[in-house]
């Protein structure tokens, strides 16, 4: 493994590593106006949600790189206290990866990018009304993380109000995220979309599973199962009993005969496929046959 002092490395060396390894990030897509009510519209990927009560929205548009200059989004938010975070679909990415060009002040990434403006309930910015999601917010407070090139300006921000589209709605009510089909961020010219990587992945469980440190040896140090494989087992109450075991090996007899005088090697092979479809209770009785 290759080890880096961040100092040793450029500014650009290291943002470069940074942005390739904590990825797919999510995209704000500011909207802000400017002191004159130019309206301004840019992709930040330093972006997430950290709140729910008060709902918080951070974001940083960074000093550049090159030349240490800041960003339109940046100064307009100093300025007015407001911005319009608008999430990025798939249909729309091109479009916004094309507002990030760094056109002169004053112009309006709205119309380069053929995006439409619309008009916002409770604050001065607009909303993108390509996106399906769209959240006005006021800012309460902007954290400079340093002064040089490449240092982050965090824009805490209060959603005021949030616009849904009722396409991405399920019956319920509920975010559909397959119907939503965000899209990410990573490093270089590369892109996440959400939709193509979903799985879905149950909870611990509240009353605390048992634990790796409580597995048999053999399967705590099984060459076959995965990490994966170790924590799926490890979410579980109690390990199924003796007669439990006894009546599924019945059950399987007929499949697997030799069952009870296999390997190690050769059950958590077949347990590693009963977790590959998720049967947990089957491969524990497996294992402990």
């Amino acid at each position: 493994m290759t080890s880096f002092n961040p100092k040793d490395l450029s500014v650009g060396k290291l943002h470069g590593y940074l942005l390739s390894a904590v990825a797919p990030r999510p995209i704000a897509f500011a909207s802000t106006m400017d002191e004159n009510g130019n309206p301004n519209l840019s992709p930040f990927s330093f972006f997430n949600v950290f709140s729910a009560n008060p709902p918080i929205l951070i974001f940083s548009p960074a000093r550049r790189v090159r030349n240490n200059t800041t960003k339109h989004t940046l100064e307009n938010v100093k300025l007015t206290k407001e911005v319009v975070i608008n999430v990025v679909n798939y249909d729309m990415v091109h479009q916004a990866s094309l507002s990030s060009t760094e056109y002169p002040e004053g112009v309006n990434e709205f119309e380069k990018a053929g995006l439409t403006m619309l008009k916002s309930d409770l604050v001065k910015p607009f909303r993108v009304a390509e996106s399906p999601i769209q959240l006005e917010c006021k800012v309460i407070e902007i954290i400079a993380l340093g002064d040089e090139g490449g240092a982050g300006n965090l824009v805490i921000c209060e959603v005021v109000k949030l616009h849904i589209d009722e396409d991405v709605l399920d019956e319920e009510g509920v975010i559909d995220q397959e119907k939503l089909d965000l899209v990410a961020r990573a490093g270089g010219n590369f892109y996440s979309r959400a939709r193509n990587g979903f799985f879905e992945l149950p909870k611990p469980l509240t009353s605390l599973g048992i634990g790796v440190d409580s597995f048999p040896e053999d399967v705590k140090n099984s060459m076959i199962l995965t990490g994966n494989d170790l924590g799926m087992l490890a979410n579980v109450n109690a390990l199924p009993s003796a007669e439990e075991v006894s009546t599924f090996i019945e059950t399987v007899s007929e499949r697997y005969p030799d069952i009870r005088a296999a390997s190690h090697r050769e059950k958590h092979k077949l347990a590693h496929n009963y977790l590959s479809f998720g049967d947990i209770n089957s491969a524990w009785k497996i294992l402990l046959s």
